[in-house]
């Protein structure tokens, strides 16, 4: 990784055209899809146990309490990676983009908060008389960024680029309300002087990138960037595991503080630089290896899992809850307030991307485990039910945004005629 900003971006060559090929998010999305498939095949074959051993496998530091398992490494660490690439894109779009009108930027946050708060209602309104599973509660709010978006880059590539941002703000926002219910409600105790000392990890990263003082002299030396920066996000990233904060937040907030402006002299802005040196990674490496791990969950038994509350909470809390939140909170808030849609979108183009944020996976999952830790049955049950309102709402979002991606693409076909016969 390099964050010299007066590096050039390399380009040619038979190594940077398959990088090229691994930046474009479809490709990254069967990439993903492709790992998360095979690992749901493996562990629901005979030879499952193996698959269980691979991602139980344990390695690291101990005396820093990071001797994990595959699975742990995976998603606490190497989908950091993507969740860094992530938030720079996001603070690109804030400076720059889409984000930078905060009627806009307003409408993604406001829904994301209703996504969770809807879902979370529904399972609790089915399981309030059960006493047994109502702390599932938290199920169903979190929205997996990773699948969402590599499904989206799969079934919509005629879709206005605005709805990927407006789903990469929503599930951001999405995932640090998730985290703070988790620290919150499912997390025994946080280690704040470990937070605090990522919190300075994280001013310092920011300095650095600034040009004043220690920063200009690090920009001006002979060293390369890679030497300091990467072992300080390392540093930064153990310490925030070592808070009990689900580690990924490390990777959003130094994404969120990358800068994003060229200083005089300066043939790129770090943010550019590193996404460039990073995409490749993340979609073709660190997304792959997550979904493989994560998305190993057993089918139990689907006839006792539909009459199970907390299953059946979860799948209606993802499949409609989701929906219903999003869609619906977007749109009351664009009648109550001066939050506006991008002319770009139709409100159909929201409540297929709605579905999308059904899918579940990562943190649904972790906060599964977190409820039901003492109860075998209603852990199993909750995983299938994470996993078949994942799948369902995938199928209902591919139905609703391919038809939407045909339509976009048949108006871009009709009017290409036109614009060139204007030139």
């Amino acid at each position: 990784m390099s964050l010299d900003p007066n590096q050039s971006i390399p380009t040619g060559g038979p190594l940077s055209r398959f990088a090229d090929t691994l930046r474009s998010d479809t490709v990254g999305g069967f990439l993903l899809i492709g790992a998360a498939v095979l690992a749901l095949v493996w562990i629901n074959s005979p030879f499952g146990g193996a698959y269980e051993d691979l991602r139980a496998i344990t390695f690291g530091p101990a005396s820093l309490h990071l001797d994990l398992s595959l699975e742990t490494w995976a998603a606490d660490g190497l989908l950091a990676v993507f969740f860094f690439v992530v938030g720079n894109e996001l603070k690109q779009e804030f400076v720059h983009g889409e984000l930078r009108n905060p009627r806009r930027a307003m409408l993604p946050i406001v829904a994301a908060v209703c996504g969770m708060v809807v879902p979370a209602a529904i399972y609790a309104a089915i399981n309030a008389t059960s006493p047994d599973t109502v702390q599932g509660w938290g199920i169903p709010m979190a929205t997996d960024i990773a699948f969402a978006v590599a499904i989206l880059a799969v079934v919509g590539r005629g879709l206005p680029p605005a709805l990927r941002t407006f789903l990469l703000t929503l599930a951001i926002v999405d995932d640090l309300g998730a985290v703070v219910v988790i620290a919150v409600f499912y997390t025994s105790g946080i280690n704040f002087l470990a937070l605090l000392a990522a919190a300075a990890g994280l001013v310092l990263f920011w300095y650095l990138q600034r040009g004043k003082g220690l920063a200009a002299k690090l920009n001006a030396s002979a060293l390369p960037n890679w030497i300091v920066y990467v072992p300080l996000a390392l540093v930064v990233w153990g310490l925030v595991h070592e808070s009990g904060v689900h580690a990924t937040i490390a990777g959003v907030a130094m994404g969120l503080l990358m800068r994003t402006t060229k200083l005089p002299g300066e043939a790129h802005d770090p943010s550019h630089g590193v996404e460039h040196v990073l995409r490749p990674w993340s979609a073709g490496l660190a997304l792959p290896i997550f979904a493989f791990f994560s998305a190993g969950v057993v089918f139990d038994g689907v006839g006792e899992v539909l009459t199970d509350t907390a299953a059946m909470g979860i799948i209606a809390g993802l499949v409609v809850g989701k929906v219903v939140g999003i869609a619906g909170g977007s749109w009351l808030t664009t009648k109550l307030t001066r939050a506006e849609l991008n002319p770009s979108l139709k409100w159909i183009d929201i409540v297929g991307m709605s579905q999308l944020a059904g899918i579940g996976f990562t943190v649904s999952l972790l906060i599964t485990e977190l409820s039901f830790a003492d109860s075998p049955e209603h852990l199993a049950h909750a995983k299938t039910g994470v996993l078949l309102a994942s799948l369902v709402a995938t199928v209902l979002a591919a139905v609703v945004l391919g038809a939407r991606s045909r339509h976009y693409r048949r108006l871009m076909r009709a009017t290409a005629p036109t614009e060139t016969a204007g030139e």
